[in-house]
C-alpha cells in the first residue's frame, strides 16, 4: 500500500503516522503520551521502543544497522517464523525463516482508551515464501505502545493437517554494559549451550556475562528480568505461549565479524528471547491458533 494511503487508512491524529526511512523502507511512527516506538513494515520489525518514563530505550537498535530490502536489521525484535535457527532439512532456506525480511500489511491500528497506541500486521505471502512453507496458514503481529510495549504473534492453521512452527521474537534489550548486568527467571532451568560443542547444562544462579553466551534454555514459562546497575533499572520480558528463552550476546571477536554493531555496540545490548524451539516448537491443529506473547516493561532498581 502506498504511503499515502496508509496514513489515510490507518494513521492516527497525534499518535501514528507512516514515513520513509533508511534504505527506502516504510516504518510506523507511534509517539503517544506513554511512548514511543518504530515499527518496519519490512518484517513487521519493531526497531525502537522507549517508555516517557525512561531516558534510554528499552529496544536497542545498531547505531550500524543496515537498512535494505530483503536484508534483515540488526537490533530491535525481529520476528522468527515459521522455524528458529536453521531449517531442519534445507541448508538453503535463511536462518530464523523468512518473516524478518519479507513484507508484512498493516491490517489495523487504534486508539485505546488507555492511551496506548495499537497496530497489526500480516504478513504477505508469496510465491517464494510459499516455496519454503507451503502450509495454508496466516501469521500476524499485534503490537501495543504504551509506558509497556505489548506483542503477540498469532499463527492461525488454515490447512486441513497440523503444522509443526517454531518461533521467536528475537529482541535485543538496551543495556548499560554487558559486563555489568544479571538476568533473573532462568535458575534450575536446563539450557542447550551453544558456544563451542553443543551441550545441555542447569542453569545455577544468575545469568551473568564475561564472553559469548548464546543459549536456549527449555521447558519454561518464567517471566525474565534484566538487573542493570549501570542504568539503575529492570527490564521485565514477560511472556504467555512461549516455552524457550534464548539468552544471547556475540560478545566483541563475533560482534566484529558481524560489521553491523560498530566498535562497542554490543556492549550495550542483550536478546533475552521469547521462543518456541527444539522439543519446544508448536503443534497447531488444523483450524487453530497459536498465540506467543511478550510484554517489555522497565522500572528503576
Amino acid at each position: 500500500m502506498p504511503l499515502a494511503a496508509l496514513n489515510n487508512r490507518f494513521g492516527l491524529a497525534d499518535q501514528l503516522k507512516f514515513v520513509e526511512g533508511p534504505g527506502g523502507l516504510l516504518f510506523a511512527e507511534i509517539d503517544n503520551a506513554l511512548g514511543t516506538a518504530y515499527l518496519c513494515l519490512q518484517g513487521a520489525h519493531i526497531t525502537t521502543f522507549r517508555p516517557k518514563d525512561q531516558d534510554e530505550p528499552v529496544i536497542w537498535l545498531s547505531d550500524y544497522a543496515k537498512f535494505a530490502p530483503g536484508k534483515s536489521i540488526r537490533g530491535g525484535a525481529p520476528v522468527c517464523w515459521p522455524w528458529f535457527g536453521a531449517h531442519d532439512t534445507e541448508a538453503g532456506f535463511p536462518g530464523h525463516g523468512f518473516a524478518r525480511t519479507v513484507m508484512w500489511d498493516v491490517t489495523q491500528s487504534g486508539a485505546l482508551a488507555s492511551g496506548e497506541t495499537e497496530i497489526t500486521l500480516t504478513l504477505v505471502e508469496t510465491e517464494q515464501t510459499r516455496t519454503q512453507w507451503p502450509h495454508k496458514s496466516r501469521v500476524e503481529l499485534k503490537v501495543v505502545v504504551g509506558r509497556s510495549l505489548k506483542a503477540e504473534l498469532i499463527t492461525t492453521n488454515l490447512g486441513d493437517a497440523d503444522i509443526t512452527i517454531g518461533e521467536a521474537l528475537h529482541t535485543y534489550l538496551q543495556i548499560g554494559d554487558i559486563a555489568e548486568i544479571k538476568v533473573l527467571g532462568l535458575e534450575g532451568c536446563e539450557y542447550v549451550d551453544k558456544v563451542g560443542a553443543v551441550t545441555r547444562r542447569t542453569q545455577d544462579g544468575a545469568v551473568t556475562f564475561d564472553g559469548e553466551v548464546d543459549r536456549v534454555y527449555v521447558n519454561t514459562e518464567a517471566t525474565c528480568v534484566i538487573e542493570d546497575s549501570r542504568l539503575k533499572r529492570r527490564v521485565i520480558i514477560a511472556k504467555r505461549g512461549s516455552r524457550s528463552t534464548v539468552v544471547w550476546t556475540p560478545w566483541t571477536e563475533k560482534a566484529d565479524k558481524m560489521g553491523d554493531f560498530g566498535p562497542d555496540g554490543w556492549r550495550k545490548m542483550v536478546c533475552v528471547e521469547s521462543v518456541n524451539a527444539l522439543e519446544n516448537v508448536v503443534v497447531i491443529p488444523a483450524g487453530q491458533s497459536h498465540t506467543m506473547s511478550v510484554e517489555y516493561s522497565a522500572e528503576a532498581l
